[in-house]
């Protein structure tokens, strides 16, 4: 078995903002090479945790723990890989979480999972479980030892009725043990301040760590912003739209425009920021290096 890493709660506890990076497991050798060319490029910057993806329906299970433990080895990240309900039994996740364990990965980003492709509801297995709250639940009784992060959504959950009752939901996935909450994307960081105001109101009172997207494109953000429901300021339209087809053009604003969100977030008190990078290096360090830049985040 392998050494145990550090809790991110332990982390968020040390009084410096968290730098976190999320990837993907890739599908093909070139998008292995361009990941782990990435992952070695932010290496030198030094995240506090970088989190990998689990694919819709558990379908890149193997590769989550494969890369999982090939970024711990060759760079030596904190990873936090990210487990589903979606087409597990109860055995099976137990099975899962024993590889996690096994593995030395201390960090467990819990979520109910998208239905594999091609299905558009989500079915829980006969002997699975249905919500996150319930996979938190399971892992808080069975490895009590994990630190549990869940997600939060700022302009609530493309499912939830309302974000009132989305809130309810993610009072209750807390309650059952999370440790932490890292936010879906987001452009306007007036909707992360007012989700975090809420939250407190009910009673939640784990870090809330905003999840940043920099934009490569107006077609891709607008297609983001489609999948999880997200506002795209009218402000960041049209600074996309004045450099259109200009890609490292477009990719600037992107950057700029997430400098300034993550700066504001950091300064305002936010616990720390995670980075959806997509796998690609060049917007994640353009953004990063400005930070270091300004000292917002530590060198």
């Amino acid at each position: 078995m392998n050494k145990p890493g550090r809790a991110i709660s332990d982390m968020l506890t040390a009084g410096e903002p968290v730098f976190s990076v999320e990837f993907y497991p890739p599908k093909t050798e070139e998008g292995a090479r361009q990941m782990l060319r990435t992952a070695k490029s932010l290496s030198a910057f030094r995240p506090d945790f970088v989190s990998i993806t689990y694919g819709a329906g558990g379908s890149t299970r193997e590769r989550t723990l494969e890369y999982g433990e090939l970024m711990r080895d060759l760079f030596h990240f904190e990873v936090m890989p990210h487990l589903t309900c979606v087409g597990h039994s109860r055995d099976e996740l137990a099975a899962m979480l024993e590889r996690f364990q096994q593995a030395g990965f201390r960090n467990i980003m819990t979520l109910r999972g998208d239905p594999p492709k091609g299905k558009t509801d989500f079915q829980p297995h006969p002997d699975g479980l249905a919500h996150a709250s319930e996979l938190v639940a399971f892992i808080r009784e069975r490895f009590p030892h994990f630190c549990l992060g869940v997600a939060g959504y700022p302009e609530k959950h493309p499912e939830a009725p309302s974000l009132e009752s989305d809130l309810a939901h993610l009072k209750h996935k807390v309650d059952q043990g999370a440790d932490f909450i890292t936010t879906q994307l987001f452009f306007d960081n007036a909707d992360y301040f007012v989700f975090v105001d809420k939250c407190r109101a009910l009673g939640i009172e784990k870090p809330i760590i905003p999840g940043i997207l920099p934009a490569l494109s107006l077609d891709q953000v607008t297609k983001f912003c489609g999948f999880c429901q997200a506002k795209l300021p009218s402000g960041l339209v049209r600074r996309l739209e004045a450099v259109a087809g200009d890609e490292d053009a477009e990719r600037r604003v992107g950057v700029e425009w997430a400098h300034e969100q993550v700066k504001q977030l950091l300064e305002a008190g936010a616990p720390g920021v995670h980075l959806y990078i997509l796998n690609r290096s060049a917007s994640a360090i353009d953004l990063v290096q400005a930070l270091h830049n300004d000292g917002i985040l530590r060198a």
